[in-house]
């Protein structure tokens, strides 16, 4: 159009985009109910900044919370305008299973119910000790090559295409013993330890969440850390370079369906355009039962076929 010097205004445009991102939202819904059925998920959350209708020109700071379901392969974006912990409550409020978080209390809240097992992350643990050696060099590093350990295991894991049985002997016989180690060392240590010196702030995030650190180890399916949903949440970052803000708090949920689809393309190696091209000339005509088909990695199967 624009070789052809056409000039659409961009209200066109945005109402072209508009109306075919509310052609998805139906299977944006079944991603919903799938990935509350979910046994294990990853959670984190990014800020948005959206237009205040209420304040000319102001901006209000929104929240994506993202589920990530390693299992799955999937990822579900959920826009709030808050980051209480009520936003979480339609995902997580009746969740059973394993939830693994950083170390946000609102996630220490879900954390603690009975259906749930609280998994954190060894990545946010790791970043606390390599805060800290500026502040305790010799300690930070001790506890820092333990943690190497404990992630150069999980590479063995991997490199070995190991089943999930096999991946949980290998953690029990070989992380098991450098996280009763890495426990033992900062259980004795912490009792000398300034509690507001960083190498202090590190010990404490560790040894409060000694439990939810260790849950790895009950299930050779289960992840070391939370980096694939933090991996799922960096476009978000570019695009807060790109375009600033959304222009509503509905725009930002629509957002959120699209951030969500395209994530799982990018999971699944499959080619974002082609999937929404594909995505949009058949879901308005396909059974509701076959609804799934449309899902992104269901369309590199179909592809494949």
């Amino acid at each position: 159009l624009r070789q052809r010097n056409i000039q659409i205004p961009s209200s066109t445009i945005e109402g072209w985009t508009r109306q075919a991102l509310e052609k998805l939202e139906p299977l944006y819904e079944q991603l919903v109910f799938d990935t509350k059925a979910q046994g294990y998920l990853q959670v984190d959350e990014t800020v948005i900044k959206v237009l205040d209708s209420d304040k000319k020109g102001a901006a209000h700071q929104g929240y994506y919370w993202v589920y990530h379901a390693p299992l799955e392969g999937t990822v579900l974006f959920d826009y709030s305008p808050t980051r209480g912990g009520i936003a979480a409550v339609p995902m997580l409020g009746n969740f059973k299973g394993y939830l693994q978080t950083d170390g946000y209390a609102v996630y220490e809240k879900y954390g603690k119910k009975k259906e749930v097992r609280h998994l954190a992350c060894w990545a946010h643990a790791r970043r606390e000790f390599e805060k800290a050696l500026d502040n305790d060099k010799a300690r930070a590093e001790k506890a820092l090559l333990m943690i190497q350990k404990l992630y150069a295991i999980e590479r063995k894991a991997k490199q070995g295409n190991l089943s999930a049985e096999q991946v949980k002997e290998l953690r029990l016989d070989e992380s098991l013993p450098v996280i009763n180690e890495l426990g033992k060392w900062i259980f004795e240590e912490i009792k000398s330890t300034l509690p507001k010196s960083q190498i202090g702030k590190a010990m404490a995030y560790a040894y409060a969440r000694w439990d939810a650190l260790s849950a790895y180890l009950y299930d050779g399916n289960l992840l070391i850390d939370n980096n694939l949903v933090e991996n799922a949440i960096r476009p978000v970052a570019l695009g807060r370079k790109n375009y600033l803000f959304a222009g509503s708090h509905e725009a930002a949920q629509r957002a959120a369906m699209i951030y969500s689809f395209f994530a799982i393309c990018k999971k699944h190696d499959v080619n974002p355009f082609e999937w929404l091209k594909h995505t949009l000339q058949n879901i308005m005509s396909i059974n509701h039962k076959n609804l799934k088909n449309l899902y992104p990695h269901n369309f590199k199967k179909s592809t494949e076929m």
